[in-house]
């Protein structure tokens, strides 16, 4: 596909241009609240070093909005330094109450290829020996999700709850596929969800999915109906929580070539807001909205009166799952005119024709 061609021609070049980086900098941890399955709680994030993103690295060149190989190695690491490296970062934070743990591999936990199983294994023991860690989070994409791979995860951690995310992005075909480039079907995520559906009969397995808002050559209006669309589709099929992802610009992408060349602007805080209120009201499962971003030159934006006191509003609203209403800014009749004049400017200017190399 001309996507793919041009989204590893950017690739590649940004590549080249990467300073590289050992694992001890690249892994890193925070702490912070968070929606557990049990209610409001903490949650340990953990990034463990890679050697990156398998669908990246390949001749498809990942997604287009995606530079998360950036955080990586890009070549084998030792699983011995994996697992050091994410006890190093767990022992940073003295763990007194029932706790998360999100580990993020900036690309597949579950690929054997980016986390060696020897070290996958070992850091579930590792976690499974904590009382206090209830709940486990990885993410992959759903060709990885296999029963024999979760029953020997289970074997490990035994009784703990243990939530796969897969960043479907969106249930329209088309977009997935032309302009986020993500390289897997809807018939390959519900494949991924019917096993772990299945293996609930047995264990405390999740699925959550990450839902991008404003995919390149999306209008401002045409991205909230298409978010609220694919929550609504993610719990027809049995997803057990979403987590929208307001599209921010990273370096050395498609969307970031097309940021530059003023052929795309990120998704309004309104918008965000928006499409929260939207799915708390008419969808059930639990919605969450990543804030990473609000309020910078790339990413989410509003204005600088409303920018800081809306993202906490939304990491409030996570928290409790409640609406956001009864706030006002100037800037909102500005993000109206935007949604309202989407059908009449509907200029989307075609990927070939843009001087993006």
């Amino acid at each position: 596909m001309e996507i793919q061609i041009l989204n590893k021609e950017i690739r590649n070049k940004s590549l080249e241009r990467m300073k590289k980086r050992s694992p001890e900098e690249l892994a890193t941890s925070w702490y912070q609240d968070d929606l557990l399955y049990s209610g409001k709680g903490k949650t340990i994030f953990i990034i463990l070093p890679t050697p990156g993103c398998s669908w990246a690295l390949g001749d498809a060149g990942g997604c287009t909005m995606c530079s998360y190989i950036s955080d990586c190695t890009l070549e084998p690491i030792e699983s011995f330094q994996i697992i050091e490296l994410f006890k190093r970062e767990f022992q940073k934070y003295g763990v007194e109450k029932e706790t998360a743990v999100k580990i993020f591999a900036s690309g597949s936990f579950l690929n054997p290829k980016e986390v060696p199983a020897d070290a996958r294994n070992e850091i579930l023991k590792y976690l499974a020996k904590n009382s206090l860690i209830t709940e486990i989070i990885v993410e992959s994409r759903p060709e990885y999700i296999k029963e024999d791979v979760l029953e020997e995860i289970f074997s490990i951690i035994k009784n703990k709850l243990f939530e796969i995310s897969i960043g479907l992005e969106s249930s329209n075909d088309f977009t997935r596929e032309e302009k986020i480039n993500k390289g897997f079907s809807k018939e390959d995520f519900e494949s991924g969800i019917a096993i772990i559906k299945k293996m609930k009969a047995k264990h405390d397995v999740k699925s959550k999915a990450y839902i991008l808002i404003k995919p390149i050559l999306t209008s401002e209006k045409e991205a909230i109906t298409e978010a609220v669309e694919t929550a609504r589709y993610c719990e027809n099929i049995g997803v057990d929580r979403v987590s929208f992802c307001p599209a921010t610009i990273h370096k050395g992408t498609l969307i970031d070539q097309m940021w530059r060349l003023g052929s795309y602007q990120p998704p309004w805080i309104w918008s965000a807001i928006e499409i929260i209120n939207i799915v708390r009201k008419e969808i059930a499962i639990p919605s969450l909205m990543d804030t990473s971003g609000f309020g910078s030159r790339r990413g989410p934006y509003n204005c600088k009166k409303c920018n800081k006191d809306l993202k906490h509003e939304i990491i409030s609203s996570n928290l409790d799952q409640s609406l956001i209403e009864n706030y006002e800014c100037s800037c909102k009749n500005l993000w109206l005119a935007d949604i309202n004049s989407s059908n009449l400017n509907m200029s989307k200017t075609k990927t070939k024709h843009l001087p993006l190399i």
